[in-house]
């Protein structure tokens, strides 16, 4: 993913937490409540958690709503059962998507997911079609002026790290997911802050949109996506300009 692309992904996430507060905290509740109910509610003992709680604190999700989503997640007095799905579409002007969603009924989010994909000019791909165009990587974001480039790639590759990245904006760490808490520990150890902290989709290949409909296109059928209270996270191969 080439640099712009990164730091647009952050203000898109900074613009959407703006202008979308109360959908993206209830999102992240949700969350919250599966990964507790799942596996606990000590984040030391729950990967997923912890991973859930990274989102929370780049969004400023305050920390009561937090606690309540936990004990919500392990008080054993809801009964619904939820489900991992991973849909892979084609959208508009060639761009691939992966969308991971949590579900209680499967057939209500298949209905939903496909009115979405078809009125924004996209298709359902055949599995495993969209999914070898990403790779899973650990993903650290940090803004040039919060840290020092020779210092931040030294933690960095000695906590593990595949790969450091700086352009003008600041910095990108890759890992493999399996190490990416080892690194993004050791950073915020220095109190470094990233702007990104996520394990994620990353594309192999991209697909550059040029013109306002084609960048309009690709970001309405994201948007319809991220609007789904079932839809957890949107990966896109979309090469988004300046």
């Amino acid at each position: 993913m080439s640099g712009h692309s990164k730091w647009a992904k952050v203000k898109h996430f900074k613009g959407a937490i703006d202008a979308k507060r109360a959908r993206i905290f209830a999102k992240l509740s949700k969350e919250i409540a599966i990964a507790a109910r799942l596996a606990g509610g000590d984040p030391g003992m729950n990967p997923r958690l912890r991973m859930v709680l990274l989102k929370c604190r780049s969004a400023n999700m305050p920390n009561d709503n937090i606690e309540r989503a936990i004990k919500k997640g392990t008080g054993g007095g809801e009964t619904v059962q939820y489900e991992d799905l991973t849909y892979e579409i084609y959208g508009p002007h060639g761009v691939a998507l992966l969308v991971e969603l949590s579900t209680d009924n499967r057939n209500r989010t298949a209905s939903k997911v496909r009115s979405i994909v078809t009125k924004s000019g996209g298709s359902i791909a055949t599995p495993g079609s969209v999914s070898r165009l990403f790779h899973r990587k650990g993903q650290i974001i940090i803004p040039r002026e919060g840290a020092d480039e020779d210092r931040l790639m030294e933690v960095a590759l000695e906590a593990g790290a595949e790969d450091f990245k700086a352009d003008a904006n600041g910095y990108e760490i890759l890992t493999e997911p399996s190490n990416f808490e080892a690194v993004h520990k050791q950073i915020e150890a220095r109190g470094i802050k990233p702007a990104v902290a996520e394990v994620t989709s990353l594309p192999t290949v991209t697909v550059p949109l040029t013109g306002d409909p084609a960048v309009a296109a690709v970001i309405k059928l994201i948007d319809a996506l991220e609007e789904d209270d079932d839809v957890k996270e949107v990966y896109s191969n979309a090469e988004f300009p300046e």
